[in-house]
């Protein structure tokens, strides 16, 4: 990888939407990018904290019983363990900063 890395160009290079393209480690915490294409995805669970940043387009995001959109250039903090869903709507290109341990 590169020095400096174009992220939506990277999110837009797969073929498919929604599988994520891991650009680095920084310790224990991963970075990924992907693309999102508007199709809702199930419920989920992580063992580690992901920071959701969104950098263009939008993410909905069911949260526990919470519905939640971050819009271009937020962060949304899921932490470990807690159940979410993406919803119907979420298109752009979104930033997962996985964070084990934390």
């Amino acid at each position: 990888m590169s020095p400096t890395t174009d992220l939506a160009d990277t999110a837009s290079a797969p073929p498919a939407a929604w599988p994520s393209l891991l650009l680095g480690h920084v310790g224990t915490t991963a970075v990924k990018v992907l693309r999102m294409d508007g199709r809702a995805l199930p419920d989920e669970r992580h063992a580690c904290t992901e920071l959701l940043l969104v950098l263009d387009g939008r993410l909905e995001l069911a949260v526990e019983d919470t519905e939640v959109t971050v819009l271009p250039g937020r962060m949304f903090e899921v932490a470990a363990n807690v159940r979410h869903a993406v919803r119907p709507g979420s298109r752009g290109t979104l930033v997962v900063v996985e964070v084990f341990g934390g």
